[in-house]
């Protein structure tokens, strides 16, 4: 069973605790976790890599759906570990960058 209105804290706490739990924690430094997020996404773009935009929609409905969801839940909990390791407060990074985008890209300018 799962709470889909979970805390972002709760599931890094849930991370942190499975990657104690195995004593990983050496390997686990901001080296290895920031190349281990680059190869898991590199994992999600196999499954995109000679598919056209059209088929790449059609993924959500075909049996790679599953592989695609395991790879971005790899590439989440490698950026919650890392996030973990360095002591960032993850909710707080994200509002911060939306903000500086916000400015960056505004809504009434066309982007190209």
């Amino acid at each position: 069973m799962h709470d889909n209105n979970i805390k972002v804290q709760e599931i890094k706490d849930r991370v942190k605790t499975f990657v104690e739990q195995r004593n990983w924690q050496e390997a686990h430094n901001p080296k290895n976790l920031a190349m281990s997020i680059a190869i898991e996404s590199a994992e999600l773009m196999e499954i995109f890599q000679w598919l056209s935009i059209q088929e790449s929609w059609e993924v959500k409905n075909s049996e790679q759906f599953t592989h695609l969801k395991e790879e971005l839940a790899d590439v989440l909990i490698y950026c919650l570990s890392l996030s973990n390791r360095l002591d960032i407060d993850v909710t707080t990074i994200i509002e911060e960058k939306l903000k500086k985008n916000e400015k960056k890209y505004p809504v009434n300018e066309k982007n190209d």
